[in-house]
């Protein structure tokens, strides 16, 4: 089966965990920072702070706003992570409707779901293209509200040609394995802000003042004293994880441009199958091309005879405010709740062999003509 998604390794990254692991530290240390330092410098802010997932860095980059029992307005159309996180924090989400076209958040709708209770707004960069994040950030100066941008899909994408994530207040990042910097598992949030940083620090880790590496650096030792200063969390990436952090983080732009040129492949191969909707790139952003989703009306139809030919495709996603734990925040989403029955994500990932990509799209376009034959 060709896979929909797949990580691209190489023996740097081989080297880089041998290193960590003969180092004999390979818990939260020096590599973290040094992970962390290039993550900030390559996105544009001013602090990053390693984590074991985005589901955390969400959870964390919330809290450290102060959004506990206040309202969030989100979107439904992402992983679950995004949406539990607000309830993580005893918060509550406000669904967004999205656009048909980018499947992101439909800003026109937002000034309207604005409440006293609002705290803060948490676009998500749907398949790596960005949010129209000028507007979002006017409403957020507006009406004094946070901005936390969830960047799983868009590590290496840009708004305006500034890279996501270092637009609004904080952003998170996903290095799950089928990710676009691909760690395994693991997650960041930057910020400017140096009191988010900070606190973001002590919450990782517990709510310990200082930790391992922290003491160690500090005072050329091992120093077991420290403060636990807040109920805290277990949270902290390791070294392995950003020993294949750094080396990725070298290549994600070389890798994003692979992504890039498989999609020019399937928009091309596509083109002229009308009852294939291929995904946009509007003018304002350069995607980072974690999915590459297609709409069409027979979806289950597709995937299934994609199934047989030995491709995986996948849906990205299943309505969030349609699950049964979301059912007391449930409200009318007419575009998420026609569009994602829909989508189909077929496969993409840098190491995808222009030959299978070239089949895939081969089979697509045999699908549809027998579809169109069998209706007419």
């Amino acid at each position: 089966m060709i896979p929909v998604f797949r990580p691209s390794y190489g023996k740097e990254e081989t080297e880089a965990v041998k290193k960590v692991l003969l180092s004999g530290w390979a818990g939260l240390g020096p590599k973290t920072e040094e992970f962390e330092r290039k993550f900030a410098d390559y996105i544009g802010t001013k602090y990053a702070v390693a984590l074991n997932s985005c589901t955390a860095a969400l959870h964390l980059a919330l809290k450290a706003m102060g959004i506990e029992k206040r309202e969030v307005i989100t979107t439904p159309m992402t992983f679950v992570s995004t949406n539990h996180a607000i309830l993580y924090n005893d918060a509550r989400p406000v669904f967004c409707d999205i656009y048909e076209d980018t499947l992101n958040m439909n800003v026109d709708e937002i000034e309207g779901l604005i409440t006293k209770n609002t705290r803060a707004i948490l676009p998500v960069h749907y398949g790596g293209h960005a949010c129209d994040m000028d507007r979002i950030m006017e409403l957020a100066k507006k009406y004094g509200l946070k901005i936390i941008e969830d960047c799983a899909h868009a590590c290496g994408g840009e708004y305006k040609g500034r890279k996501v994530g270092s637009i609004g207040d904080a952003g998170c990042f996903s290095f799950h394995a089928v990710k676009n910097l691909a760690t395994g598992d693991g997650g960041m949030v930057t910020t400017n802000d140096k009191e988010v940083y900070l606190r973001l620090r002590k919450l990782r880790w517990l709510g310990i003042s200082k930790g391992t590496w922290e003491r160690e650096k500090e005072h050329k030792k091992y120093d077991w004293q420290y403060d636990v200063e807040e109920i805290g969390y277990k949270d902290h990436m390791n070294d392995i994880t950003a020993a294949i952090g750094i080396v990725q983080l070298g290549k994600l732009d070389g890798l994003n441009q692979k992504r890039s040129s498989i999609v020019q492949m399937y928009n091309r191969g596509l083109a002229n199958v009308p009852s294939i909707e291929r995904p946009v790139e509007k003018t304002y952003a350069k995607s980072a091309w974690h999915i590459y989703a297609i709409k069409l009306e027979k979806r289950n139809e597709l995937n299934a005879y994609l199934q047989s030919k030995g491709i995986s495709t996948g849906v990205h996603y299943y309505p969030n405010h349609l699950f049964d734990l979301y059912k007391k925040y449930r409200r009318v989403l007419p575009a998420a709740e026609r569009t994602w029955e829909r989508v189909l994500t077929l496969p993409l990932f840098p190491d995808l062999k222009k030959s299978d990509a070239r089949w895939i799209i081969k089979e697509i376009r045999t699908f549809c003509k027998k579809d169109k034959a069998n209706s007419s």
